[in-house]
């Protein structure tokens, strides 16, 4: 599905995504995460070793929600995984700056980005539950 003008200017603001992983025992896992609209898919980035990451490597399903009282998305669908460092460091970088500003970033990229093993998830904009945006979506 094509994301609408109003949906996408939605997601480029700096809002926050909560990712739903699943587990080995199929419950769910969810993390709240930074992540950035790029064309027609949502990136985010974690470090390597946490439980999302662990997660993927096993089952790339995930669903995304991304709302603001009873405007919200929802984008299904599965992740792949970046792990080119390089890419990681620099998707990082950019989604810190995003919200935190370039001096902040740079800050943070030097003190803990730098220093982990990073992946960057990309999600395709596939099946997306829209609510709140007039003829919801």
């Amino acid at each position: 599905m094509a994301l609408t003008d109003a949906v996408r200017a939605f997601l480029d603001e700096p809002r926050f995504a909560t990712l739903a992983t699943l587990n080995a025992d199929g419950s769910v896992q969810q993390t709240v995460m930074w992540f950035a609209l790029r064309g027609d898919e949502i990136l985010m980035n974690t470090a390597r070793g946490r439980k999302k990451d662990r997660n993927l490597l096993r089952d790339r399903r995930v669903s995304v929600c991304v709302e603001e009282g009873y405007r919200y998305v929802t984008i299904a669908g599965e992740i792949t995984l970046v792990e080119d460092q390089l890419t990681a460091q620099a998707d990082i970088r950019a989604l810190a700056e995003r919200y935190h500003g370039a001096e902040r970033a740079a800050e943070m990229v030097r003190d803990g980005f730098a220093k982990q093993e990073r992946i960057s998830l990309l999600l395709p904009i596939g099946r997306v539950d829209a609510h709140g945006f007039g003829n919801d979506g």
